[in-house]
């Protein structure tokens, strides 16, 4: 892991002080110093850059993030995101079909913004060979394409590919505890892509998915997983550019389609989708029919949808 940012001026004699006992005599060129310490080398550099490598670097760049944001009201995180999502439009522009024509595995999730229902996360593998039978069937990002067409080409799909899916319920989800939904999406990813390279060797060139944080905190999301794959391609709108990540977001949409009629079936009512108005509205009906207790177990409690219900 490499992490860089500009740190500001009245940071730079508390970082060289703070590192001395591990300062390395040899330093590279056009730097102040270096230090290495337990696998992770800090190196600031002339220009005021500080870099952190190495398996601890997301736990020494925390530290000095914070003193940025005391010191100085700065929000790295939000900078580096800003940088990030800059350099990537400017890869996009030249390279749309780095994905789209080799053998690739991908991941996606549905369900993330819905109050009701699970989240619904497949990773799959598309192999050079099977692109031209896949693109006949029509596929693409799974928000782009109705859901009966999802119905229609899922289980063909399914036949298809490899592929592991994973489905979180309402229940599970908030029995996690876990209030960032950026790092739910980040465990359950890492998930079903540690499952399915294991279910075979795959020849592919890129494992893909769609950027939806910092690079660094995805890593900081999985730190504490034993199992992890870490060789990822992250781009913005994978669903577009990378087939086996359009493929892993219609196999999730089908999952979760069929997760909400089973819920419309068991509790005798249209199960809505997304999180508006018309869902609060629901939700209230949800409640009067089965009670609080019941509705733990259809929707996601921490959404703010929840507070308005209660309010009413």
């Amino acid at each position: 892991m490499t992490i860089v940012f500009k740190i500001s001026n009245n940071l730079k004699k508390e970082i060289i002080e703070h590192y001395k006992d591990t300062a390395k005599v040899n330093k590279p060129p056009y730097s102040v110093f270096q230090s290495e310490d337990c696998g992770t080398v800090v190196t600031l550099y002339e220009s005021g850059k500080i870099m952190f490598q190495g398996i601890g670097a997301d736990i020494d760049y925390s530290l000095w993030r914070d003193r940025e944001k005391f010191l100085n009201n700065r929000d790295i995180d939000k900078e580096l995101k800003q940088k990030e999502l800059k350099d990537n439009k400017k890869k996009e522009e030249h390279n749309d079909k780095t994905y789209k024509y080799v053998s690739t595995v991908g991941s996606d999730e549905v369900g993330t913004g819905d109050y009701f229902g699970p989240i619904v996360v497949t990773a799959s593998y598309v192999s050079e060979e099977n692109i031209s039978k896949i693109e006949a069937l029509g596929v693409r990002d799974s928000k782009k394409i109705t859901d009966e067409k999802i119905r229609e080409i899922a289980p063909q799909l399914s036949k298809l590919v490899p592929f592991v899916s994973y489905t979180l319920s309402p229940l599970e989800y908030n029995n996690t505890g876990i209030t960032n939904m950026n790092k739910v999406k980040a465990i359950l990813h890492n998930k079903v892509l540690v499952n399915l390279l294991k279910k075979d060797s795959f020849d592919y060139k890129y494992i893909v998915v769609d950027q939806f944080a910092l690079i660094p905190k995805y890593f900081e999301h999985i730190k504490d997983i034993p199992e992890k794959v870490t060789n990822i391609s992250f781009t913005t709108h994978a669903e577009d550019k990378c087939l086996s990540v359009a493929v892993s977001s219609i196999i999730s949409r089908y999952i979760f389609l069929t997760e909400m009629d089973k819920m419309s079936e068991k509790y005798n009512m249209t199960i809505p989708k997304g999180a508006g108005a018309n869902v609060d509205e629901q939700a209230r009906e949800f409640v009067k029919k089965y009670g609080f207790n019941e509705l733990q177990k259809a929707v996601k409690l921490n959404f703010k949808n929840t507070l308005k219900i209660n309010e009413k």
